[in-house]
């Protein structure tokens, strides 16, 4: 009892946390549409004012955008390459999903009904009702050939469960196959 205890304690320290720093991005002119799904542990930068996400879009938690090049402060210290400065703008489009412990770059623009796969870095810009997966990200199929293979191997379960997770939960522990993707040769 009292671990479940502590434990409630420290997410919700952990939750004031990140909804404090998504907040202080928004004051600083981070761009967020409607509807937008912020995970904890998402890292906006130090321009958080170059990023755009447009509605109903979800960010997984580990995701890190980056907007400047790091890499020139090695260069500002040669004298010939003293002015050697970039900044670029981020927008993510609406209904996407970005998934955890992404990276995107610095220019790249996700167009609207995207999805990036979980740890991508993304160093391109993608096309609307695309998926990208990979480091760096390529484009894998379309959002709508996604779709069809997800309802092609959905898993079956009685839709009313998802309003209350705990038993949603208590379903798949019960129901759930025990079954495994094959190794691949």
């Amino acid at each position: 009892m009292l671990h479940r205890i502590i434990t409630k304690i420290f997410s919700t320290l952990e939750d004031i946390k990140w909804k404090s720093y998504y907040k202080t991005c928004e004051l600083r002119g981070l761009k967020l549409g409607k509807n937008v799904i912020l995970r904890n542990g998402i890292n906006f930068g130090s321009e958080p004012f170059l990023i755009e996400i447009g509605d109903n879009t979800k960010i997984g938690s580990g995701v890190t955008f980056t907007n400047h090049d790091g890499a020139t402060y090695v260069l500002k210290q040669m004298e010939k390459y003293k002015d050697a400065r970039r900044f670029e703008r981020v927008k993510i489009g609406s209904n996407c999903l970005i998934a955890p412990n992404s990276t995107v770059m610095l220019g790249a623009e996700v167009g609207d009904y995207s999805i990036l796969g979980y740890g991508a870095l993304l160093t391109t810009s993608m096309p609307a009702h695309a998926v990208f997966a990979g480091a760096p990200a390529k484009f894998i199929c379309t959002t709508e050939e996604y779709g069809d293979k997800r309802l092609a191997n959905k898993t079956e379960y009685p839709r009313d469960l998802e309003a209350e997770r705990n038993k949603l939960n208590d379903y798949l522990i019960k129901n759930l196959p025990h079954t495994y993707k094959p190794i691949k040769k």
